[in-house]
C-alpha cells in the first residue's frame, strides 16, 4: 500500500472506529481463510464486521481519538471487530463462532463507551439476550406491577358494588 493509500485507509478507519458503540480486539491465530469468511459473514448478518489490519495501522487510526490507548494489546496477529449494531450481538457472534473453533478468535480487549474491557467483561456481556429480548424483559416488568394494581382496584371496585347493592337490597326490604 502507497503512503497516501494507507492514509487515506487510517482516518476512514479512524471514523468508523468512533462510529462503532463496540470495538473488540481478537487474536485469530489458528482460523484459516475458509473460517475467517464464515465468521465476517455471522458478524455481517448481527450488524458488525470483522477486520484484519495490521497493528501500526490501529495504533494511527487512535491517534487524535477519544478512545483508550489499546497499544498493549496490538501484538501479533490482530481482528478488530466493529459492533455497529451494538456490543451484545458482535460479542455473541464471535463467542458462539470460537465455541464451535478451538476457541479463536481469542478476545484480547474490547471499547464500550470509550472504557476499556478485559475478556471476561465481553465474554459476560455475550452472555446477555439480545437487544430486543432485553426490551420485552423489561417491558414486561414494568408491566407486572400496574396489572397488579389495576388487579387490585377492580377488585376494589367490585366489592364497593357488592356493598351498594347490599346496602340498597336493605334499604328496600327495610322500607316495606
Amino acid at each position: 500500500m502507497k503512503r497516501t493509500e494507507k492514509e487515506g485507509f487510517v482516518e476512514e478507519f479512524r471514523e468508523r472506529l468512533q462510529e462503532s458503540p463496540a470495538v473488540f480486539l481478537t487474536d485469530f491465530t489458528g482460523l484459516d481463510v475458509k473460517s475467517m469468511t464464515v465468521l465476517r459473514d455471522e458478524l455481517k448478518k448481527n450488524g458488525a464486521e470483522y477486520l484484519v489490519v495490521k497493528n501500526r495501522l490501529v495504533l494511527r487510526a487512535l491517534q487524535d481519538t477519544e478512545l483508550p490507548d489499546l497499544s498493549d494489546w496490538l501484538t501479533g496477529p490482530t481482528g478488530v471487530v466493529l459492533g455497529h449494531s451494538g456490543p451484545v450481538e458482535a460479542a455473541k457472534t464471535v463467542a458462539d463462532f470460537a465455541k464451535t473453533h478451538d476457541d479463536r478468535p481469542a478476545f484480547k480487549v474490547g471499547v464500550l463507551e470509550n472504557s476499556v474491557l478485559e475478556p471476561t467483561q465481553i465474554e459476560q456481556l455475550a452472555k446477555l439476550p439480545p437487544k430486543d429480548q432485553l426490551l420485552a424483559m423489561l417491558a414486561g416488568a414494568l408491566e407486572a406491577p400496574m396489572a397488579a394494581l389495576a388487579g387490585a382496584l377492580e377488585g376494589k371496585l367490585q366489592e364497593m358494588v357488592g356493598l351498594l347493592k347490599a346496602l340498597q337490597e336493605k334499604q328496600e326490604g327495610g322500607g316495606k
